[in-house]
């Protein structure tokens, strides 16, 4: 099982999909984190605590503290997409190509 945290933009369409193939994926709302300009940097090590990997399409920010962070959960990045089926489909594709997300980038796009 994938242990995930989706941060505040990330589609709860998709979340409840990625649940539904038996994921865990905890969100910032549920966390009792969102709404509160928590900083990126923090989001990271909320989930690095929590051993999840973030799922975001903050793709700019992440990638730069994937960049710095030397230990964390994983990172997953996407580009937005409003077909929300395609996107949980290509999250999972990503995913499932790593035995283990510790540390890695994982980069998700449309197509």
């Amino acid at each position: 099982m994938r242990l995930l945290l989706a941060d505040e933009n990330f589609p709860q369409p998709s979340v409840e999909a990625l649940r539904a193939y038996g994921w865990d994926v905890l969100t910032l709302l549920e966390a009792g984190l969102a709404e509160q300009a928590f900083p990126d940097e923090d989001v990271l090590t909320f989930a690095t605590e929590q051993g999840r990997a973030v799922l975001t399409f903050n793709r700019k920010d992440f990638i730069r503290l994937h960049k710095i962070v030397a230990a964390h959960s994983g990172i997953v990045v996407c580009t937005f997409d409003f077909d929300f089926p395609r996107l949980t489909k290509n999250v999972i594709t990503a995913i499932e190509q790593e035995d283990d997300l510790t540390n890695k980038l994982i980069r998700v796009t449309k197509g």
